[in-house]
C-alpha cells in the first residue's frame, strides 16, 4: 500500500493512495486506524511529508560508490548523525538556501519509516518494525560541513529534509534504482544493491543506540554524484518502486 499525509480545506489527514484516488483513514496510521469510505481526488489535495518524525536518523556513508567518490575507506560500523524534525518538508515545497552557505548540495536517499517503538531489536525482527519506505533528499551545506568538522549545522537547516511523496511497502529492498534529477539532467544514478549495510542491519544497529519511535525516519545514505543546487532549481529524487519526490530550491 501507499500511505499519504495530505491537506484539504485546512484539514490534515492520512490516507491510502491508489492511482489518482485517496481513501481516507480514521485514527492513527502508527497505531489503531480504520479505512473509511471517504474518497479524495489526488489532484484536489496538497500532499505533505508522509510522516512527522521525532527525528531523522541518517547514515553518513552507506554506498560503496559514494565511499570511492569521497575517497573514504569502508567504515567498520555505520556513521550516524541526526536531522531535526524542523528540517522536514513535503513534496513540491521549497528548499530554502541559507545566506551563510555558498554551496548547498542535493543527496538522493532511500528512507525507512518506523511503524512502532523499537529498542534493541535484531536484524531478523527489523521488518516487523517498518511501515514502509520513501524518498528523502539529505540537503547539505557542504562548505559548512567542511569548515565545522562535524555535521550538525550543515545538515539541520529548516527545509533540509524533504520527504515523500508517500510511504510504500511495495519495494524490493535488495534491488532498486535510485536517481537524482536536477533541472531534467540526471546527476546521481545507482542502486541500493550498493548498500554497505542492508535495511534490516541499519534498523537493528540504530535501535541499539537510540529508541526509534513510530513515524521516525532512517535515511540510508547517498550514492555517488552529489553536487550543488542553485536558487530556482528543480530537484527530483527518483526511486524505483517508490516514485518521485520533487522540490524546488530558493
Amino acid at each position: 500500500m501507499k500511505y499519504v499525509q495530505f491537506e484539504q480545506d485546512n484539514n490534515i489527514s492520512y490516507g491510502i493512495l491508489e492511482e489518482e484516488s485517496i481513501t481516507g483513514i480514521a485514527g492513527d496510521l502508527f497505531g489503531e486506524y480504520r479505512i473509511t469510505d471517504v474518497q479524495y481526488d489526488l489532484k484536489a489535495v496538497t500532499l505533505l511529508a508522509p510522516c512527522n518524525p521525532s527525528k531523522v536518523v541518517a547514515v553518513g556513508l552507506n554506498y560503496r560508490d559514494h565511499a570511492q567518490e569521497m575517497k573514504e575507506e569502508i567504515p567498520d560500523a555505520p556513521k550516524l548523525f541526526l536531522k531535526p524534525a524542523t528540517a522536514v518538508i513535503g513534496p513540491n515545497q521549497e528548499i530554502i538556501l541559507p545566506d551563510i552557505s555558498t554551496q548547498v548540495d542535493y543527496e538522493a536517499e532511500f528512507a525507512i519509516v518506523i511503524k512502532k517503538k523499537a529498542k534493541n531489536i535484531t536484524a531478523g525482527d527489523a521488518k516487523d518494525y517498518i511501515l514502509g519506505y520513501t524518498c528523502l533528499n539529505d540537503v547539505t551545506a557542504r562548505d559548512l560541513q567542511k569548515s565545522d568538522g562535524q555535521w550538525t549545522r550543515a545538515k539541520s537547516f529548516d527545509t533540509f529534509a524533504p520527504i515523500g511523496p508517500w510511504i510504500t511497502d511495495e519495494v524490493n529492498v535488495e534491488d532498486a534504482d535510485i536517481k537524482l534529477i536536477l533541472n531534467g539532467e540526471q546527476k546521481q544514478n545507482s542502486n541500493i544493491n550498493q548498500f554497505i549495510w542492508k535495511v534490516e542491519e541499519l534498523v537493528s544497529f540504530i535501535s541499539h543506540v537510540m529508541t526509534l519511535l513510530p513515524g521516525d525516519v532512517i535515511t540510508t545514505g547517498t550514492p555517488s554524484g552529489i553536487g550543488p543546487m542553485q536558487s530556482g532549481d528543480k530537484v527530483e529524487v527518483v526511486i524505483e518502486g517508490i516514485g518521485t519526490l520533487t522540490n524546488y530550491a530558493r
